[in-house]
């Protein structure tokens, strides 16, 4: 496709500005005045529209094809949340309308979302408390770091240097505890996917801070020692941190809260279907037990004998501000307007759903490609292209290949713990139709993979740009385009 340089057409037009209207008051000094025209395409409106409108036909989105992002959850966006956050009431506001005399009246309606929100959040985890205010799952694990080191702060565990961390979290984990000033202890997984147990127990001591865990895993397993494990954290005064990237795989079955665990971050897109991607807009709400509530960031909603809302800064314990003013609260309404629709029963459902979309395709798949762990999978499965590769076909070139049958990608490479990784999430919202197509096209490269390796060396052959460099091209960006 050319670019947008590249259909200049000298003396074409696409706008004429009108006359100004505004008097000039001051002129631009000569020595920062350009000496020749600025260096932009001449385009008429209509060259423009086509340009962009097929640049976004080249896109691969959740709106137009098969995303099976596997960890990241690239889950639909209801069109009815859109809606709701869309609402003059919650638009219009301004965000320093509640710290006014006479603004707490007109915030009533936003300010009873987040207090409901939040206790809703607490019924599905199984925690006393949260702050909505974090603005990414990685920046909900940042606070949820920081109120650990907060509680041993008050505690004077002066000793406290270390995370405990096993091979099978998020990425995230070990640089959101390195932030907060902590070292990293990594423990490997066992034959199951699950924590080493006795690895876990030689990195106990009085110098733990806590252990961070993905439930279920990177893996797409569910750790079966969990009380086992709180227990020897607990018992050296660690708090347990879990990581809820992957809550959406225990809706209306399982609480974090209820087994031990003392803080956790939701990733408001990958379970309650916010929006997602190009780094925002995003939200990571923290839950609390007890013994870590005073320390929750300000403000915090709350609701008055009198049945009013107002914000509460009054916690002189807290950790202080997180983000500015309340998190991204459009976010967050569409998060409350998806969880007011669907219920306890729905939310448990879209869990089910996920779960057993993940197991057909697992099950359908798993003779072509080589199973990570061979077991029931929760909302991911992960697959390893080992019989590829041994006849030169990469986990990289089956998702090539994929391009050119219109379905996005799994992920690869990830776990990192899994060579040749290919990590597939369905979600809960792909039809059978849909995942049958998708596990035919993963035979089919199986099956090429034998017949003509070579041929995957040409994928995609659609698309508009093959097979680039990517570590040159995410390196070395080059964000403009001069001849």
């Amino acid at each position: 496709m050319q670019l947008i340089f590249e259909k200049s057409v000298k003396g074409r037009r696409g706008f004429r500005f009108g006359t100004c209207d505004v008097p000039v008051k001051a002129q631009v000094p000569v020595k920062y005045a350009r000496k020749d025209d600025a260096p932009l395409p001449e385009v008429s409106e209509l060259d423009a529209v086509r340009h962009y409108t097929h640049l976004s036909q080249q896109n691969f989105s959740i709106d137009t094809h098969f995303y099976p992002l596997g960890s990241c959850t690239m889950k639909y966006n209801p069109k009815f949340t859109e809606t709701i956050a869309r609402l003059a009431g919650f638009t219009d506001l301004h965000p320093l309308l509640p710290q006014l005399a006479s603004g707490e009246k007109l915030t009533q309606g936003a300010l009873q979302v987040l207090y409901e929100l939040e206790q809703w959040m607490c019924e599905i985890t199984g925690f006393c408390a949260f702050t909505l205010q974090p603005l990414a799952g990685a920046h909900g694990e940042l606070t949820g770091i920081m109120l650990m080191a907060a509680y041993h702060k008050a505690k004077g565990n002066t000793k406290k240097k270390y995370v405990i961390i096993p091979d099978s979290a998020h990425g995230t984990n070990p640089a959101s505890a390195a932030v907060a000033g902590y070292e990293t202890i990594s423990i490997p997984s066992n034959k199951d996917g699950g924590m080493d147990l006795e690895a876990l127990k030689s990195a106990i001591s009085n110098e733990v801070a806590g252990l961070m865990m993905t439930v279920p895993s990177t893996y797409g397993v569910f750790e079966s020692n969990i009380e086992e494990i709180a227990r020897l954290i607990h018992s050296v005064d660690g708090i347990m941190y879990y990581d809820g990237a992957n809550l959406n795989a225990v809706l209306g079955r399982f609480r974090p809260g209820d087994v031990g665990f003392d803080v956790m971050h939701i990733n408001t897109h990958k379970t309650f279907t916010t929006p997602h991607g190009g780094g925002g807009p995003g939200a990571g709400p923290v839950g609390v037990n007890a013994k870590l509530e005073k320390f929750l960031p300000i403000s915090r909603v709350i609701k008055k004998p009198d049945g009013t809302y107002a914000l509460n800064y009054d916690y002189p314990d807290s950790i202080g501000y997180i983000a500015s003013f309340y998190g991204n609260f459009a976010l967050l309404v569409r998060a409350y307007a998806y969880m007011l629709m669907l219920g306890q029963e729905g939310l448990q459902q879209t869990t089910d759903h996920a779960v057993l979309n993940a197991n057909y395709i697992m099950t359908k798949l798993k003779k072509h490609y080589k199973l990570c762990f061979d077991r029931l999978c929760m909302h991911e499965t992960v697959f390893c292209a080992a019989f590829q590769a041994q006849r030169g076909v990469r986990a990289i070139d089956v998702a090539k290949f994929l391009i050119d049958q219109k379905i996005h990608p799994p992920t690869v490479y990830f776990p990192i713990s899994v060579p040749e990784a290919i990590m597939i999430e369905p979600t809960e919202t792909e039809s059978k139709q849909t995942m049958d197509h998708f596990i035919q096209k993963m035979i089919e490269a199986d099956e090429l993979s034998k017949t003509n390796p070579l041929a995957f060396k040409e994928f995609p052959k659609t698309m508009p740009i093959s097979r680039p460099d990517e570590v040159k091209a995410a390196r070395d960006v080059k964000t403009s385009y001069f001849r």
